[in-house]
């Protein structure tokens, strides 16, 4: 079943009405027709509204609520994504699969190592496109929120950021004791936020690391094989996805 989003507005008791870009991928692409049932969230309630078609006018798509499933697919804990910003166009890949394996916030981070220098310009123009993906994504994997993908932060400022998080986690190449890393993992609860950090293709400075432990930030091993950025945040996502998926 296809999924769409819309603002709260255009849900109107059992009438729904879809516009903008969307209405031409389900008129011209997908070719569907009147009677034919759509699934469409509103990106904040977590709920998932089932409507059938109408309708099509020019520019709108309307459609009737059928009924409203509410026992949704996000998980039961925020998992924050604190991603040093990579090179080439690794950041599309990682924003893509983080909001598929359940991940409900993306944040950029300029670190000492990242080769990646962008001004604020370039920054404000790469989130239009992170955001993007994102909500292509959130639609690919029926998810019922579309994850934010925030500006870029210094480390300094993400570091501060995580502060309101309940668990906070640095996957460290130099980090060992992987029962301890378990034992983290599997004490992840329904209804905590959580920060993971992620370095760039160099990784963390020393002192980079080090003001993450100064913060409380939990260095946890990854295992005996380094792997590359993009791999990293997409582990510890899983890990998480495993514990808390009910």
């Amino acid at each position: 079943m296809y999924q769409f989003f819309v603002e709260p507005s255009q849900i109107q008791g059992t009438r729904i009405v879809i516009t903008g870009g969307d209405v031409n991928h389900i008129r011209n692409v997908l070719r569907m027709k009147a009677g034919e049932e759509i699934a469409v969230s509103n990106g904040i309630d977590g709920k998932e509204y089932r409507c059938g078609i109408e309708t099509f006018t020019d520019d709108e798509v309307i459609c009737t609520l059928r009924f409203i499933k509410e026992d949704g697919v996000e998980l039961a804990s925020g998992i924050y994504l604190f991603q040093g910003l990579p090179k080439a166009d690794k950041m599309e890949l990682i924003v893509q699969k983080a909001v598929e394996l359940g991940a409900c916030e993306v944040i950029p981070v300029a670190m000492k190592r990242c080769v990646v220098r962008l001004d604020e310009k370039k920054a404000a123009a790469k989130r239009v496109r992170w955001q993007g993906i994102s909500e292509a994504a959130a639609k690919q994997s029926k998810r019922a929120v579309i994850p934010q993908v925030c500006p870029v932060m210094s480390f300094k400022e993400a570091v501060a950021y995580a502060q309101t998080m309940d668990v906070r986690l640095i996957p460290y190449e130099l980090a060992q004791d992987m029962q301890h890393t378990k034992a983290l993992i599997g004490a992840v609860r329904p209804g905590q936020k959580i920060a993971v950090f992620i370095g760039p293709e160099g990784g963390f400075e020393e002192n980079e690391i080090q003001a993450a432990l100064e913060a409380g930030i939990e260095p946890i091993t990854l295992g005996r094989r380094i792997l590359r950025t993009e791999t990293a945040g997409f582990t510890v996502i899983s890990w998480l996805m495993y514990q808390l998926e009910q």
